[in-house]
């Protein structure tokens, strides 16, 4: 004779009539806290305070004066307020405002400033030294980002003083802040930037230049023609430094092979005397003095 009743199957509808007893618990629960409305009285056993009476004072838009504005009826909120015509934002707003920029910063910094060219040259630098992870990545992009700054001071203070120092005295609105501060940016790009890079990507988007007018170029095409120009000025110049380690290696492998020592790894002996003639010719003084130079000439 089967068994239709197990104890596995005890279990399972012990679970189910206790799981049931839940759900059933929690649906009476919500049903007490029911919110009813009607007219301006509320009734919810979780609310705090006087429930006859409403949180706010007058209807929206029932301010007849700039007092009553000035009587805000609604907390936490982002407000825009305005004294005798110049906006000026509250501090919510200027929070976010602040962590906005922080999260696209590190973008910024990419590609709108001497960071790419001066970081590239860094890692040819310690790739030419055979070095490894000498100096390791956190130094040379810490260097990097102090040598940015140190290049790009002069253009970020020309944007405080011409662009938010007037947007904060309420002498312009967001949008001619926001070109005031592309200004300095576009005129430190002009110089680093080839017209054959800013011709492909006019070329690409179908956008008409004449040619002579800079400020004409779209800030969208400018700013990619830049980067590739920096990129290309990086090699250049990362090249220029892996030349006389290349002429090291070529010793040192040559007098190994006319010594019989084909076994022995040329970079092995090569090294220090790359690390050697690198500290006597005082490498990073006259790297990091001509890399800045080609951002002033």
């Amino acid at each position: 004779m089967k068994k239709y009743f197990s104890g596995h199957h005890v279990k399972k509808l012990i679970c189910l009539l206790f799981l049931a007893g839940i759900l059933f618990t929690v649906a009476f629960a919500h049903e007490k806290d029911i919110v009813y409305a009607t007219g301006n009285t509320h009734i919810n056993s979780n609310l705090t305070g006087d429930t006859e009476e409403r949180t706010n004072i007058n209807e929206p838009g029932a301010s007849q004066s700039e007092e009553d504005l000035q009587e805000l009826n609604i907390a936490n909120t982002v407000t825009v307020t305005y004294n005798d015509g110049n906006g000026t934002l509250n501090g919510a707003l200027r929070i976010l405002i602040t962590l906005t920029l922080i999260a696209i910063a590190p973008s910024l910094i990419v590609m709108l400033t001497s960071f790419t060219r001066i970081i590239i040259v860094l890692h040819f630098t310690r790739a030419a030294l055979n070095t490894q992870t000498t100096p390791p990545n956190n130094v040379l992009i810490g260097l990097a980002l102090f040598l940015t700054f140190f290049v790009m001071q002069p253009t970020i203070s020309t944007i405080y003083t011409e662009a938010v120092v007037p947007f904060e005295a309420g002498e312009f609105d967001q949008e001619e802040a926001v070109n005031a501060a592309i200004a300095p940016i576009r005129k430190f790009m002009y110089p680093h930037t080839q017209l054959k890079d800013v011709g492909l990507f006019l070329e690409i988007s179908r956008t008409e230049w004449d040619g002579e007018n800079l400020d004409d170029i779209p800030f969208s095409v400018l700013v990619p023609s830049f980067i590739i120009s920096e990129l290309r000025t990086a090699f250049i110049i990362g090249f220029v430094i892996y030349i006389p380690f290349i002429v090291i290696d070529m010793v040192v492998a040559s007098t190994l092979m006319a010594m019989g020592m084909m076994m022995l790894p040329p970079t092995t002996i090569s090294m220090p005397f790359k690390i050697l003639l690198f500290v006597l010719a005082d490498g990073w003084h006259l790297v990091v003095g001509e890399l800045i130079k080609t951002f002033y000439y």
